[in-house]
């Protein structure tokens, strides 16, 4: 087999060394990383230019959830059928053919007219980045060991947090500059370019490029195939499934309801920041996962995972508990640090939860488990962001918007879920006993 078409310019892959095959693993994953950077773009951007399209659109905050939730509702349904797509058409095909809809999806946002168009175009951004967290898991575990998979994941997880840290600040300075139409078609245009870097560069496993396998074994490859509704049987069925569903329910749900729509409009609302000043306090949500998601990976390494998890809700539950006994007067600074520590115990998890959920089942339905897990906490964003907005809106307006009052409750309601992840938490089994700190770094 002749490597036509091979970024590397190589014409006999039989000359490919083992060598070559570790540094190339890293190109894939910058290529894949960079997309998630837009994913997180595209799902968090309504928090800060959410009052700008309600203006645009004459919504109620009910109806303003129903156009965020929109994203959630596609990628939710998506991530079962990903799981099979990673599995037999291949990541590259599948996340390349998708980012396309992204694209059109973001630039029909930029140009609607009304309601009903937006949410027709956020329906279409949700369902084509829905791919891609799935797939790079999947491509991961074709390239690196089990510890190089967690650890690559946070890596992962943190290029999601340069997509958060772009759609805070720099967003609103964008959206300020050409306006928050253009900004969504420019962002829906590089996603086309996206499309094309992944089909190019990526490929699903070594044996793909004529290397041998980087371990001396296909991780995903050589197992034996399972159809995709025996496997998802093979997944609900199981009691260790559930808890771990619950926990990414609750917690990661939460984390995408609030950092993805209702943080800007409380900020705004209740402590009078402009756009901008609301932004620079989200982006801390962007360094939380640049920092934190390599930190929970290596911790999970060293002492599990379920220790993760429950310390994750434990923080939560602090958190959110400040927020609802003093919704407003807090501190500049207090704000940064719980803006911080939210994402950090809700956002930087991700990785996480996807390694439990592949090790929690044979490898040959991996892909399936963390399809099927992953399904819950975008689920359960859709259903928060409105209800969210409906708790919000029954508080009431004042003079400056909504409500100490509505945005109190929605803390309480953040608080009852971040409860509920912490006794799941207790039930999660692990996976992956602990480790001394200089394993896990390997």
């Amino acid at each position: 087999m002749k490597g036509c078409g091979d970024p590397l310019g190589t014409e006999y892959p039989d000359r490919l060394t083992v060598s070559t095959a570790s540094k190339y693993r890293y190109l894939i994953c910058g290529t894949i990383f960079l997309t998630y950077v837009f994913v997180y773009f595209h799902r968090l951007c309504p928090a800060v230019i959410a009052l700008d399209m309600q203006e645009a659109f004459g919504t109620t905050g009910t109806l303003l959830g129903v156009l965020g939730s929109a994203y959630f509702y596609p990628y939710a349904i998506m991530q079962v059928p990903v799981g099979l797509l990673a599995d037999s058409w291949g990541p590259r095909k599948t996340v390349a053919s998708f980012f396309v809809l992204a694209g059109l999806g973001s630039v029909l946002m930029g140009m609607a007219t009304g309601l009903e168009f937006a949410i027709i175009g956020r329906v279409l951004v949700g369902l084509g980045v829905s791919t891609v967290f799935v797939c790079n898991f999947k491509l991961l575990s074709e390239w690196f060991t089990p510890r190089g998979f967690v650890l690559m994941g946070g890596l992962f997880m943190a290029a999601g947090g340069v997509g958060v840290l772009s759609s805070s600040a720099p967003l609103a300075w964008l959206s300020n500059e050409i306006g928050w139409r253009m900004t969504l078609v420019s962002v829906g245009l590089f996603s086309f370019v996206l499309s094309v870097l992944v089909y190019w560069i990526v490929r699903d496993g070594p044996a793909e490029m004529g290397f041998d396998p980087v371990y001396g074994h296909e991780t995903g490859g050589a197992a034996q195939k399972v159809g995709l509704w025996q496997g998802v049987k093979q997944v609900v069925a199981a009691g260790r499934f559930w808890p771990l569903c619950v926990w990414d329910f609750c917690t990661v749900g939460i984390f995408f309801a609030l950092a993805g729509l209702w943080a800007g409009p409380y900020l705004i609302h209740v402590y009078g920041m402009s756009k901008e000043g609301a932004g620079a306090v989200l982006s801390l949500s962007a360094f939380s996962l640049i920092a934190g998601s390599p930190v929970l990976s290596f911790a999970s390494n060293v002492v599990g995972r379920k220790r993760v998890f429950i310390g994750c809700s434990a923080i939560l539950v602090v958190v959110f508990g400040l927020f609802y006994l003093r919704p407003q007067g807090l501190p500049l600074s207090a704000l940064y640090v719980l803006y911080f520590t939210f994402s950090f115990a809700g956002g930087a998890i991700g990785q996480v939860v996807a390694t439990a959920a592949k090790e929690l089942f044979p490898a040959r339905i991996a892909g399936t488990s963390v399809g099927v897990v992953n399904f819950f906490p975008f689920f359960s964003a859709a259903i928060f962001q409105v209800v969210m907005g409906w708790i919000v809106s029954r508080g009431g307006e004042g003079a400056s918007g909504y409500t100490v009052a509505g945005y109190q409750n929605m803390f309480l309601f953040c608080l009852s879920c971040a409860v509920v992840s912490l006794v799941a938490g207790f039930f999660v089994k692990e996976t992956l006993p602990p480790a001394r700190a200089w394993e896990a770094a390997r």
